[in-house]
């Protein structure tokens, strides 16, 4: 069980292959050194070879250690990644300094992409000092205002990367801003959807469903109690489905931010997880993913 995000480094098993595209990125580097250091990856380095070596250089690294395909254009560093990927020579690919957008293009290519059946979400997992658990949102990072039926690809999504750490009984909490059903609050009418789609098992074994709620009642049983609401959800919710990216912006940089809460983020729904992180993000949290990603490969169920 990973009950904190420094376990994932310390997850054992065989490396996995992971594939980086526009590897030219300090951050990226120093991230990739440190998980190769750990145990945790095998890379293939993706991008511009006199950049790449300048950054080794810089950190008293050689590149030689490393299997590198050297391309400046970031269009075909995304192509030959994910190729790389679909051909079987890696096993989770990761974003360096190439724009999401681009990345995402290859990913989703009907020829030789990675599409799925299920619709690509964003999964951000925080480990914050005050809270006893770890806690998974999404998705704030990449669909905008998803409708009911991607909302229940996201909850999918989401489990799998909960499953894989460990846990078989996923709490799902769908957040609204109140717990009655309001007409022109469209998160209640969808989460009063979700939870009819759970209670006829429409859903993953061991996933339970339950919302609208908001977000206090979510994480803490002491407000679930005073408002007597209850629910196999309410004060012990694992993945926090928010109804738009806003809300879940909002709240994991309120996370960060406010609370200095660590953090590793993912994308799932591609035939492999995609390890997303922002070139604002430390290298700690890029380690994090990379590890979140080592350790969602080696554990699927």
């Amino acid at each position: 069980m990973i009950n904190c995000l420094d376990d994932l480094l310390k997850v054992g098993g065989q490396k996995k292959k992971l594939v980086v595209v526009g590897c030219h990125e300090e951050g990226v580097i120093k991230a990739i050194i440190q998980a190769d250091d750990l145990g945790l990856i095998d890379p293939i380095l993706i991008g511009n070879r006199n950049k790449t070596d300048k950054i080794f250089q810089d950190l008293g690294k050689d590149i030689n250690d490393y299997e590198i395909i050297d391309e400046t254009s970031l269009e075909v560093c995304a192509e030959i990644g994910v190729k790389s990927i679909s051909k079987g020579y890696g096993d989770f690919l990761m974003k360096g300094i190439v724009d999401t957008s681009t990345l995402l293009r290859a990913v989703l290519n009907k020829d030789w992409g990675l599409r799925n059946y299920s619709l690509l979400s964003h999964i951000m997992v925080y480990e914050i000092p005050s809270y006893s658990k770890l806690i998974y949102i999404t998705d704030g990072g990449m669909n905008i205002e998803p409708s009911v039926e991607e909302k229940a690809h996201i909850i999918e999504n989401s489990s799998i990367v909960v499953k894989a750490l460990g846990k078989d009984k996923v709490r799902v909490a769908i957040l609204a801003a109140k717990e009655k059903i309001h007409p022109k609050m469209k998160a209640t009418i969808d989460a009063v959807e979700l939870k009819k789609r759970y209670e006829n098992n429409e859903f993953t074994k061991g996933v339970i469903v339950d919302g609208p709620m908001a977000l206090d009642l979510a994480i803490s049983r002491e407000a679930a109690n005073i408002k007597n609401y209850r629910s196999e959800v309410a004060g012990k919710a694992d993945i926090l489905l928010v109804p738009n990216i806003e809300m879940g912006n909002g709240i994991g940089k309120s996370i960060t931010y406010f609370a200095n809460g660590k953090s590793a983020g993912i994308i799932m729904g591609a035939k492999v997880p995609i390890v997303l992180a922002s070139r604002s993000d430390t290298d700690t949290t890029k380690l994090y993913s990379i590890a979140l990603g080592k350790a969602i490969v080696s554990n699927i169920k």
